[in-house]
Formats: structure tokens, C-alpha cells, sequence
């Protein structure tokens, strides 16, 4: 094979990025790729739990009366529906004596539901703050990943005294793969955030649909 094509390589690429780069620009990249690996991890986790969840809630919804107690409190299940059932069940439970006398039996449970449900509410927002921090600050991690390469840029012309172009080309070609790479995180972590929000909207409304049932089933078949 001719030298001339030995080294298909190129000179402006990601490795070489790597290759040449200092500490900042290396750090950059690192933090870029964590960023990246932590929206995704964090996505697929929150895409299983909802899955998870519709498909219990579709389950329950076929339910009634003391069926749907019985299977919403399963004790082998420690989800959100576990915990709405049980919290209802135990408010129904506590329910007599003098608190009987001051608090109706339809205040009371649903009390105890409504904070299950906040409860709920607050566990499925867990994760996504993680990736709107990525889809916020990934276009800036990378914007600064550029500034640092017009930097080199700038030195390299200073240093050799002209603009040329072998001079100029390698750090001006690692700023441009700096923001291209802010902006390949930052925008499947926008859109997984928006979608996973809906998402969140859906299995939430489905999910008082069901403590309602609840509610109704432990009013009319009270626990003692």
C-alpha cells in the first residue's frame, strides 16, 4: 500500500480531539458523555416504571369492591398502587372511637388517600429534574467546549505569527465537534423530558382514577 494512503485516519476527529486535547478540553468531553449516559439511564428507567404502572392500573381498573382492595394492598407488591391501598385500608381501620366521633369515615380515607397520592406524585417527578438539567445545560457545557477551542485557535495564530490553515484547522475543528456533541445531548434529553412528562400526566390521572375506586370501595365495604 502507498504511504500516501497508509493513514486514513482523521486528523480532526473525535480521537483526535482526545489525542491532542488538554485537561479542559478532555474534562469537557467526559462531562458531556456522563451527561448523555445519565439521560439515558434515567429515561429507560422512568419509560419501564410507567409501563409498569399502566399495566397495573389497566389490571385494577378491571376490579371491584372488596376484589380491588384486596389486589390494590397486595403485600407482595411495594408500588404506588400497594401504597395508596394500604393507606386507605389502615385510615379505614383507624377510623372509631373518639376520631370517629369528630371525623366522618369519607374525610378521614380520603385524607389519607390524598397524601398517598402527593406521595405518589412526588415519586414519579423523581429523575426528571436530572435529565432537564442535561437538556438546560448541555448546549452551554458544549458552547464552552468551543469557546476553549477558538482559544487554541486564536494562540496557534498568535504563536505562529500567520492564519494558516494547518494552524488554525485542528482547534477550530475540536470547538465544532464540542458543540455538536452539547447539542447530541442536550436535544434527546428536551424531547425524553417532554415525553415522559406526558407520560407521567397519563399514569398519574390513571392512578386517581383508581384511588377514587378505592375511596368508593372503602365507604361502602369499611374495614374493621
Amino acid at each position: 500500500m502507498p504511504a500516501a494512503f497508509a493513514d486514513t485516519s482523521n486528523p480532526y476527529g473525535i480521537d483526535a480531539l482526545w489525542a491532542n486535547g488538554d485537561i479542559v478540553a478532555r474534562s469537557t468531553l467526559c462531562i458531556l458523555l456522563i451527561m448523555s449516559a445519565a439521560t439515558w439511564y434515567v429515561g429507560i428507567v422512568k419509560l419501564l416504571e410507567q409501563r409498569r404502572l399502566i399495566k397495573q392500573g389497566h389490571e385494577l381498573l378491571a376490579l371491584q369492591g372488596l376484589e380491588l382492595q384486596q389486589h390494590a394492598a397486595n403485600e407482595d407488591d411495594e408500588g404506588m398502587y400497594s401504597h395508596i391501598a394500604k393507606s386507605g385500608v389502615e385510615a379505614a381501620r383507624e377510623h372509631k372511637g373518639e376520631l370517629s366521633a369528630r371525623v366522618d369515615l369519607n374525610t378521614w380515607v380520603g385524607m389519607a388517600i390524598g397524601d398517598a397520592l402527593d406521595s405518589a406524585s412526588h415519586h414519579m417527578q423523581g429523575g426528571l429534574s436530572v435529565i432537564a438539567t442535561v437538556g438546560s445545560t448541555a448546549p452551554f457545557v458544549g458552547l464552552f467546549g468551543t469557546v476553549w477551542g477558538i482559544y487554541h485557535a486564536l494562540t496557534a495564530i498568535g504563536i505562529a505569527g500567520q492564519a494558516s490553515i494547518d494552524k488554525v484547522a485542528g482547534p477550530v475543528g475540536e470547538s465544532l465537534i464540542m458543540t455538536a456533541i452539547g447539542l447530541a445531548v442536550a436535544v434527546p434529553a428536551v424531547l425524553g423530558y417532554n415525553w415522559l412528562v406526558r407520560r407521567n400526566k397519563l399514569v398519574l390521572d390513571q392512578v386517581r382514577v383508581v384511588a377514587g375506586r378505592l375511596h368508593a370501595s372503602l365507604l361502602n365495604n369499611p374495614v374493621r
